[in-house]
């Protein structure tokens, strides 16, 4: 039996299959828990950034998934998971053994079950880190999704033979047990957002001494604007469409505009 904890804007729940994860819901006024079972929902996935504000992004899609009638889901992947202080373990999918993409489809699948009810039609946003983390997930799982928001990366992976994760996807089938599926990527409606004013360098570049370094590290560009404007060619010349939206007179700030911005992308694949 469902809690009042577990209904509306939903409390913090700890994941069954691995407690130091755990997510919120947005469950809609239409989901009755007597009479629910089996029911088909759509679902918003919203992913943090580095600062884990998942009650913020998890509430900034409420009034739309209201509007529509679906869930949202907002996992919590904390700073800290096997190495102390570590903020950037799940932007790049596998991090020491830890497959975040597997953790984000057990949790949804719980959720399902908990609930008794199956999501239909899936859509996706992250920023910042949560950016990053959505549109590597996009890669390995687009057969899982109808759609994607991609709220300024610091760091994009482009498609690319010639390099290896986490730049290119040169070994991804080897690193993550599967190829890269794109015809299911085509098939995807995808939108790049990012503030007008988002003009950081300093948190994004990557000098040599950093784990992540590889060679041409910074290539795709010097701030946010550039590093989407590369996946976003990157994309099309696999023949991905991808729009790329500038949201005016914002920062890197990924609460209000941009969301409401992603909430406006979603509204018109789900209405």
């Amino acid at each position: 039996m469902l809690s009042r904890y577990e209904l509306g804007h939903s409390a913090l729940a700890a994941s069954r299959m691995d407690q130091r994860f755990s997510y919120a819901l947005y469950v809609p006024k239409g989901y009755d828990p007597e009479r629910s079972n089996g029911a088909e929902f759509d679902l918003i996935i919203a992913v943090h950034g580095s600062a884990r504000l998942v009650l913020p992004y998890r509430d900034g899609f409420s009034s739309l998934a209201e509007e529509l009638g679906c869930f949202v889901f907002a996992p919590l992947f904390p700073i800290g998971i096997i190495e102390p202080g570590d903020v950037d373990n799940y932007k790049y999918i596998g991090y020491r053994g830890l497959r975040y993409d597997l953790i984000l489809l057990g949790m949804i699948a719980e959720v399902e079950e908990r609930y008794g009810i199956r999501f239909a039609r899936r859509v996706i946003h992250g920023f910042s880190g949560g950016g990053q983390f959505v549109h590597r997930f996009v890669y390995l799982h687009p057969e899982t999704l109808v759609a994607a928001s991609i709220g300024a990366p610091g760091k994009v992976t482009l498609l690319d033979g010639t390099r290896d994760w986490w730049m290119g996807t040169r070994d991804v089938e080897q690193r993550f047990g599967k190829a890269v599926d794109m015809e299911a990527l085509r098939r995807l409606r995808l939108h790049l957002v990012v503030g007008a004013q988002d003009l950081d360098e300093e948190e994004i570049h990557i000098p040599q001494d950093s784990p992540l370094w590889m060679p041409g590290a910074n290539d795709a560009g010097r701030n946010r604007i550039e590093r989407l404007r590369t996946l976003q060619e990157n994309l099309s010349s696999h023949g991905i469409d991808a729009g790329l939206e500038l949201v005016p007179g914002v920062e890197h700030n990924g609460i209000g505009p941009v969301v409401e911005s992603a909430a406006s992308f979603f509204r018109g694949v789900l209405a």
